[in-house]
């Protein structure tokens, strides 16, 4: 083969085989690291839309190729993101340490001692009522919290009075919203399949034996399901009961299947 040739063939294989190793999805086996509890840390692949949870080691298995996002969170730790990188996929492998969440407590000021007369008490204290929306006559939300995220997404489509709806116009078109809308979805999911498990794993899994290594993915997989919340959402547990026993039958074929 001429020089020449051999030059432009180990060219083209220098550039073109870490575009494909790249572009390549490999399952990564992390394990998170901190100083306190680490089970049930979740773990998102923000540019996939996958998600799992750390083990009560603080390891986890989650897809991912090269340049992907993937964000740790917990109420307990400070939210930490990571960019895959290539040694990454390479190792198939990675380690993150998560700093613990610290709230400051707001200064506590000592006021009037009480008497314990709670009449007196109340007649001598210089404390005022808060005005709220209902005093000045405006409109306001009076209910269920909203979490952080149900919150950005209400960010992203509100539109103020007397402005042109530039920003909500901007988050559609950049896509922010439709990912907000997923990561709504994603954490109602989820909070809905940990307390399904809180209220019934133990009673389910006493009457359906599984290896106790399947439990978790048993419940991702019931999640999955389209029609997960339509049947366990404000139900009753015997509802959800008979939804996980349906689910049952079918996660048992999908073992057997790879067993096979």
């Amino acid at each position: 083969m001429p020089r020449a040739i051999k030059l432009l063939f180990g060219t083209i294989l220098w550039f073109v085989l870490p575009a494909v190793v790249w572009a390549q999805t490999v399952e990564i086996r992390g394990v998170v690291d901190a100083n306190d509890d680490v089970e049930n840390i979740h773990v998102i692949n923000k540019s996939s839309n996958m998600f799992t949870t750390t083990n009560a080691l603080g390891v986890f298995k989650i897809s991912a190729k090269y340049r992907d996002t993937i964000q740790f969170t917990s109420v307990r730790y400070k939210t930490a993101t990571i960019l895959v990188s290539y040694q990454m996929i390479r190792d198939k492998a990675l380690k993150v340490y998560l700093e613990e969440n610290i709230n400051v407590l707001d200064e506590v000021i000592v006021g009037k001692v009480l008497t314990g007369d709670l009449s007196s008490d109340i007649e001598n204290s210089e404390a005022e009522r808060p005005i709220n929306f209902y005093d000045v006559g405006l409109p306001g939300y009076v209910g269920k919290p909203l979490t952080q995220s149900e919150r950005r997404l209400q960010e992203a489509r509100t539109v103020q009075p007397g402005m042109i709806p530039i920003l909500p116009l901007i988050n559609a078109i950049s896509g922010r919203t439709k990912m907000l809308k997923k990561r709504v979805i994603l954490e109602r999911i989820t909070v809905l399949t940990e307390d399904i498990k809180a209220r019934l794993s133990k009673d389910f899994f006493n009457t359906h034996p599984l290896d106790e290594a399947y439990h978790k993915e048993f419940f991702y997989f019931c999640s999955e399901d389209q029609d997960f919340e339509n049947r366990c959402r404000n139900k009753s547990d015997i509802e959800v009961f008979e939804y996980l026993e349906e689910k049952y039958v079918e996660y048992k074929e999908n073992i057997g299947s790879r067993k096979d």
